[in-house]
């Protein structure tokens, strides 16, 4: 079996992206609105729903960009895994029920819609539909190189594909998501889900079992490694340090009830009860999964440590380089195609909420009224949208090599400080002002953008992403207490005291 390695990894990838075709063929079938095209005609079971929740929090980022971070920071990116567990659970204490209510009571489709509802106001609407499409811009890119990366470290390992080159996997990945996303929509990507988040909780397990036969001694003995090279990298913070670490604490604990693509998806389940089955199977599918991230990384910087693995060129090649060389080609096969299915359906979820942002809310906000035709321009601005990802993509990558899991990061900061205010918070508060959302909302884009364009380095290590968050959360409140606060339409009034 080892002798056909690549083959089988290859081939475990085009059985992937032949169902992924599969399935968006049969998702537009059922994809006959704008409506299913986005939230999936509010119709998804429990188990649909938390297999894509989970699955889209760890994805490209959690997959590559996670061992990644590890390799080279240490155990620092520990923090953005615990915090984020907890982060499921204050995500659905303060957002779940109320945003599945307000979607039906308004019949929303985009959490725009949501947030015009609940604040009465259409610049809100706007700055946050704004919010979205700029950080579906990082993010997206962040799934998109982690996907070219992954399918250059298989194509060259074989003879034929030994020189093919990032741009051209960029394609070939880049074409099979957009078929998929642009035929199936939301629906083709959570049914998806319900494929890949099965596969990334076997496999967070067994790489983890891989992961302590590549020493003796296992993970202790590649700890002790790590430890005697550099023993701040396997101390609480890493090499990151404190405030870089305390940082994601908030960003990812807080700022997980701020995601959109994780937000929308809690307006799809069918019955609002769902909610007390859907937490815990989220949250034990994310820690099951989030085991590859933790062992890969650990293992691939105590292997090159220790001369049993040449140096990576890149951090972001410690997943594939660590299949390849560390695990049974089987069992790598099955992981490479989890990969591509995460990465995949986590791109659509991106790619979906931007659409909807494009045709529907900025629209509504500017000329009160969303596009005609609107399935029609949510298949076209798709495509759009997965191209200009693409190139910013290819121009973040080859301008200075920013590591996949910083750049998703930063898309992250830009959902979590523009948007966690706005709804966890205001749907929670009836004191939260439609002003404080709006100085809440251009402070958190003011503040991520001059940090990430203009490089600044804070002191301390502290990132942009918690100066914004924070300050965006201090405005907001403080704003909102300052502000007279327009009287609540009676159904959202009395929503927001059940």
């Amino acid at each position: 079996m080892e002798a056909y390695r690549q083959e089988i990894i290859i081939g475990a990838v085009l059985v992937y992206m032949v169902f992924c075709v599969l399935t968006g063929l049969w998702a537009m079938r059922r994809t006959k609105s704008s409506s299913d095209f986005f939230i999936a005609g509010r119709g998804l079971g429990p188990i649909v729903v938390s297999l894509a929740l989970f699955s889209s929090t760890l994805s490209g980022f959690g997959f590559v960009g996670g061992p990644g971070l590890v390799y080279s920071t240490g155990v620092s990116s520990f923090w953005m895994i615990v915090i984020s567990s907890t982060g499921y659970a204050l995500g659905f204490f303060l957002v779940a029920k109320r945003i599945r209510m307000i979607a039906s009571l308004r019949n929303c489709i985009s959490l725009p819609d949501v947030a015009a509802a609940r604040y009465g106001s259409e610049p809100v609407r706007f700055l946050l539909a704004l919010t979205i499409v700029l950080g579906v811009m990082g993010y997206l890119a962040t799934q998109i190189l982690a996907m070219a990366v992954v399918m250059q470290a298989i194509l060259s390992g074989t003879e034929t594909f030994a020189n093919i080159g990032l741009i051209s996997c960029v394609v070939i990945s880049g074409t099979v998501l957009i078929f998929y996303c642009v035929t199936g929509g939301i629906i083709a990507s959570v049914y998806t889900d319900v494929v890949q988040g099965g596969i990334m909780m076997v496999a967070g397990v067994l790489i983890l079992i891989a992961a302590t036969s590549v020493f003796d001694g296992g993970m202790q003995e590649a700890t002790s490694i790590i430890l005697a090279d550099d023993a701040e990298a396997i101390m609480p913070f890493g090499t990151a340090g404190i405030m870089a670490s305390l940082g994601w604490f908030f960003v990812f604990g807080l700022g997980l009830a701020g995601q959109p693509h994780l937000v929308t998806k809690m307006m799809m389940n069918k019955n609002i009860a769902d909610n007390r089955t859907i937490l815990p199977m989220s949250l034990l599918g994310y820690v099951l999964a989030a085991l590859l991230w933790v062992s890969i990384g650990i293992v691939m910087r105590a292997a090159v440590l220790a001369g049993v693995s040449e140096p990576l060129a890149l951090p972001d090649d410690a997943a594939s380089v660590f299949l390849s060389a560390f695990t049974n080609p089987l069992l790598a096969g099955i992981v490479f195609a989890g990969l591509f299915a995460a990465i995949m359906s986590t791109s659509d979820a991106f790619l979906n909420i931007g659409t909807a942002a494009i045709i529907h809310d900025i629209p509504k906000a500017l000329r009160g009224k969303s596009l005609e035709n609107e399935l029609l321009w949510a298949r076209i601005v798709t495509v759009l949208l997965a191209v200009v990802a693409a190139g910013f993509a290819l121009y973040s990558h080859f301008q200075d090599a920013t590591l996949v899991a910083l750049l998703g990061a930063f898309g992250w900061a830009t959902f979590a400080s523009g948007i966690f205010p706005v709804i966890a918070i205001g749907l929670n508060w009836k004191g939260a002002s439609a002003t404080g959302a709006i100085v809440a909302i251009v402070s958190s884009l003011l503040i991520n953008f001059i940090a990430q364009l203009s490089a600044i380095q804070i002191p301390y290590g502290i990132s942009g992403g918690l100066v914004a968050f924070v300050t965006s959360m201090v405005l907001f409140i403080g704003v909102s207490l300052a502000t007279r606060t327009r009287s609540l339409d009676d159904d959202i009034d009395a929503l927001m005291d059940i």
